[in-house]
């Protein structure tokens, strides 16, 4: 079969499948401030934002003290005006605009914001989801956050799951495309200030992190996951990460983290590498990345084989060894190539890996999308890596004399783009409710 012909089948097979985006930081309007989008968020964006003072010479503090579209400003003249938008995180606003069907060449920064400006939420999410052949996401929800807190309290959230039902519906056309993960970063990585947080909302825990307290952490989780139904536990850990370990984040993590996702049947994501506030000046834009140890990992498959963990790690150095461990744990999905991995450079080098390494037993992308119109480029770019990547794959069965049909084809694309993480978890697309 010619090569052309097989491109084809993949570019169609990509282009069609439906993605379930399996780790954002996106929320429905009913969210409120959480929900960010427009022209002014784009440009903000803590990737833009640390490139920007790559060039820009003016202090940290008189940056954060100018009003959003201000920034806005100097990050377009910084990054858009006076040097090429080259880079990844640039090129993709570029991307989002040329998608929404804007003159990219006309390079009016205003013009831009007004046509954003003028979209409904509802319609814009569809819209955007369309654009980016979203079927659906995964939020980054996290009980500690003083924003995102009282919006679950209150009942923003609802799901429902047979004849339960918890909270107040979000907007109609947006609740069915959003689903919850409860994030734990700060439980774990910051027991100090945590310990005082669930004290004032009634859990009776101490800094000795004894037995009672424990079982008042774990009270804590299990009262999230029924409010929350989370598809999955999150944390994003250092590239100091150990377990087992003689710490508060070990004890947690023994006691409390790993009992509970057994018990209630839910997996684990571990998003390790980044080294956070490198440079608090730059705020949210101040992490970095750390090669890690892969040992921990192998550990809790091996020990918690009744748990299941999707594990992503932050630094290119990993990525070999994280695939050979995927190969010998079925419960360990290796999933993305995130935030500063997510380049097509390293994409391309990281999902050939996989691909040799794992066939199609893994999830190659997920957007990490803080903005909505994030899904856009981030999809847009991704998948053209993924299909140049299988292409080239499905060619050299090809050539062995293997018929390359473009059933299969689809089959294979439709599990690297959703079914893969669905499967994983045991549960139905349609309302993340486990299945059968």
């Amino acid at each position: 079969m010619a090569k052309t012909r097989i491109e084809a089948m993949v570019a169609k097979a990509i282009s069609e499948a439906k993605i379930t985006d399996i780790h954002t930081h996106l929320y429905p309007p009913d969210f409120g401030p959480l929900f960010l989008w427009g022209m002014d968020e784009m440009l903000t964006f803590h990737y833009l934002v640390s490139e920007a003072f790559r060039w820009i010479d003016i202090a940290y503090d008189k940056f954060w003290k100018m009003s959003k579209r201000e920034q806005a400003d100097l990050v377009w003249k910084t990054l858009f005006v006076d040097h090429s938008p080259v880079s990844e995180a640039a090129r993709g606003v570029l991307t989002v605009l040329d998608a929404l069907g804007l003159d990219v060449g006309f390079r009016n920064l205003d013009s831009y914001r007004s046509a954003l400006a003028g979209k409904s939420a509802s319609e814009y999410i569809d819209e955007v989801f369309k654009l980016a052949n979203i079927e659906s996401v995964v939020m980054t929800n996290d009980p500690f956050d003083d924003l995102e807190r009282p919006i679950w309290l209150a009942g923003a959230g609802k799901r429902c799951f047979g004849k339960r039902c918890f909270g107040k519906p979000l907007s109609r056309n947006a609740s069915p495309r959003f689903h919850a993960a409860l994030r734990i970063d700060f439980l774990l990585n910051s027991w100090d200030e945590a310990m005082p947080r669930l004290k004032e909302w009634g859990y009776a825990v101490n800094e000795k992190l004894d037995k009672a307290a424990c079982a008042e952490v774990r009270r804590f989780l299990a009262d999230w996951i029924e409010r929350m139904n989370p598809l999955y536990l999150g944390a994003s850990l250092p590239p100091s990460f150990r377990f087992p370990e003689d710490s508060d984040r070990g004890r947690l993590v023994a006691e409390c983290v790993l009992p509970v996702a057994e018990s209630a049947g839910i997996a684990c994501a571990l998003m390790i590498g980044v080294k956070r506030q490198v440079n608090p000046d730059l705020r949210l834009a101040g992490d970095c990345v750390g090669k890690a140890d892969i040992e921990p990992v192998e550990y809790l498959c091996r020990h918690y084989p009744r748990v299941k963990f999707l594990v992503t790690m932050l630094s290119r150095e990993n990525q070999h060894e994280l695939c050979a461990a995927a190969r010998k744990f079925r419960n360990l999905m290796v999933f993305g190539c995130w935030w500063f991995l997510n380049t097509p450079s390293l994409i391309e080098e990281i999902t050939r890996m996989r691909v040799e390494l794992l066939g199609t037993s893994f999830i190659p992308q997920h957007s990490d999308a803080r903005v909505l119109e994030h899904v856009i480029y981030k999809w847009n770019h991704s998948r053209a890596v993924t299909a140049k990547v299988l292409a080239d794959k499905y060619a050299d069965l090809a050539a062995t004399g293997w018929f390359v049909t473009e059933n299969e084809i689809r089959r294979d694309v439709e599990a690297l783009l959703g079914g893969n993480f669905w499967e994983f978890l045991g549960k139905n697309q349609d309302n993340g409710s486990r299945g059968p």
